[in-house]
């Protein structure tokens, strides 16, 4: 392989037209200077980088990865693709620690759940958090989520798993690491919406971490090993005439494009039967499918805060759509801004006051709107509104299953089990 191909960059930062529109929707760099910005971090950076690998800046590490310049490009460059890509291939220094521990979800996830009261109760002492701060640099101001004594698996093998087939339809469950470790809940929430409009809820025959987590932390060996595990699965799933349902708009776009873009994994094959649940269910009311009947005592004013992936993936109409369709719900449209945690970033404490800057607009307007609870369809969001301004927040599903007259649905659609 001579110099040429050995420089040739997967990503398309020629179309570039140098607007700087990317770095004005750049969430980080109206707070960290040390930030240079998704055009010179980006497009501008890889035709340095190319030429001589020392170009390449360890500030590329503030960048969020929320994509959010990409929607905002007219040229459709792919430059959070090519800011991340540059960090996985230039990077000199090895992953810490910390980035190890954050980064493995299912390994902790698993060993946190076994013992989930004593895990939870520790993770808030402050002398804890105070070690945390000081030994693996993740700040002492960060909550962690709580993890559940029973995993979601566990739950559905026992209470649900048995009654699926008896459904006319069925789709399969990508349930990921928050449903599985931190709140089953969600995941009971989709079977019962699914089970009412007639459909079976499956799991996949495998499942690891989407990988997004190690992606961000450059563990790209183990994320492309875990891709390959969900990828084999969702294809089974394929073949067995069930698309593949997730409840996590982060899960579901790097699935769909992280696969492809950063671990080089053909998914094509697969990438349109990987979907929102929302979405997928949005689109069976629509076309008269299966009908939705809800409860006449709900009531509840509820804001959507629309994710960064939601927002790549042009998906956020699916779950409003939804959350609008429930009559006693007094529906709140906050501005579509990053609220600036993004997954395991905001737990970093060279992070930590970025991270809260920069969803700093956003907290105040939910207080300011007074809501009863926020809806939004990622759960590492969740932890940040939850944290940052003590509103309850749940994902569209489970306001759905919570306005829902689930035997009314069940008449409606002829279910019957």
């Amino acid at each position: 392989m001579n110099y040429q191909e050995q420089n040739i960059s997967a990503n398309n930062f020629e179309d570039c037209i140098k607007c700087t529109i990317c770095t004005v929707y750049c969430p980080v760099t109206p707070f960290n200077p040390n930030y240079p910005g998704p055009k010179q971090a980006g497009p501008d950076g890889e035709r340095y980088r190319l030429k001589k690998p020392y170009f390449y800046d360890e500030a590329l590490k503030y960048c969020l990865n929320c994509k959010r310049c990409e929607v905002a490009c007219p040229s459709n460059v792919k430059i959070g693709d090519i800011i991340q890509s540059a960090r996985i291939k230039y990077t000199k220094s090895k992953p810490s620690l910390r980035d190890t521990m954050l980064a493995n979800t299912d390994f902790v996830g698993t060993m946190s759940s076994a013992f989930a009261p004593i895990v939870n109760a520790t993770l808030k002492l402050k002398p804890v958090k105070v070690v945390l701060d000081s030994v693996l640099k993740i700040d002492e101001h960060r909550q962690f989520p709580a993890y559940s004594s029973q995993k979601f698996t566990t739950w559905y093998k026992k209470e649900a798993a048995q009654k699926q087939d008896r459904f006319a339809n069925h789709v399969s469950y990508f349930h990921g690491c928050y449903v599985q470790y931190n709140y089953p809940q969600l995941g009971k929430d989709l079977v019962t919406v699914m089970n009412a409009v007639g459909y079976g809820v499956h799991l996949l025959e495998k499942e690891r971490c989407c990988g997004v987590a190690k992606i961000a932390n450059r563990l790209v060996k183990e994320a492309t090993r875990d891709a390959n595990i969900n990828l084999a699965s969702i294809r089974k799933s394929v073949a067995d005439n069930r698309v593949v349902l997730g409840t996590s708009s982060t899960c579901t776009f790097t699935m769909r494009d992280e696969y492809p873009h950063l671990l080089h994994i053909d998914n094509a094959d697969v990438r349109d039967d990987i979907m929102l649940a929302t979405r997928f269910l949005f689109n069976l009311v629509d076309e008269g499918k299966v009908k939705l009947v809800f409860r006449k005592d709900f009531h509840k004013r509820v804001a959507y805060h629309t994710p960064c992936h939601m927002e790549k993936l042009g998906w956020s109409v699916y779950s409003t759509s939804l959350l609008k369709m429930i009559p006693g719900l007094d529906f709140v449209a906050l501005d579509s801004v990053c609220c600036g945690i993004a997954g395991t970033y905001g737990f970093k404490k060279e992070n930590y006051k970025y991270s809260q800057e920069i969803g700093s607009a956003l907290f105040k307007q939910i207080l300011s709107e007074r809501v009863d609870a926020v809806a939004t369809d990622c759960e590492t969001c969740k932890w940040q509104i939850e944290m940052s301004t003590g509103v309850h927040v749940d994902n569209p599903i489970s306001i759905v299953a919570q306005a829902l007259d689930v035997e009314a649905t069940m008449k409606a659609n002829g279910v019957s089990i």
